[in-house]
Parts: C-alpha cells; structure tokens; sequence
C-alpha cells in the first residue's frame, strides 16, 4: 500500500501515466511476468514505487 493518501482521481492519474510511460518503453521498476503496461503500473502503484509526486495546494 502506498505510504501517502491519495483520492481516487490521483490514483487513476499516477497509474495512467505510469502505464503510457511504460508503453511508450520506460524501464520497468519491478519483475513481474505481466505484458499489459497497465497491470505492471498497478504493481507498481501498490509495491509505492512509482516515481511521481503529488502536488496539492
């Protein structure tokens, strides 16, 4: 689970882009034996190591 609260537009925004990122051949930070950029973003996402910040007002 990932360390900070996020709403679930935040979520779906860094997961997003994470996946495009890895479509678009970013290197994978995790092993995993999935092929859909979205189910490796969602590991990703849940294992909190995607490197994307949020910034709130």
């Amino acid at each position: 689970m990932p360390t900070q609260v996020y709403t679930r537009y935040e979520r779906a925004r860094i997961i997003g882009a994470r996946a495009l990122q890895i479509s678009m051949g970013a290197p994978l930070l995790i092993s995993t034996s999935r092929i859909d950029p979205l189910e490796i973003a969602i590991e990703e996402f849940n294992a909190d190591i995607i490197p994307i910040t949020v910034k709130r007002r």
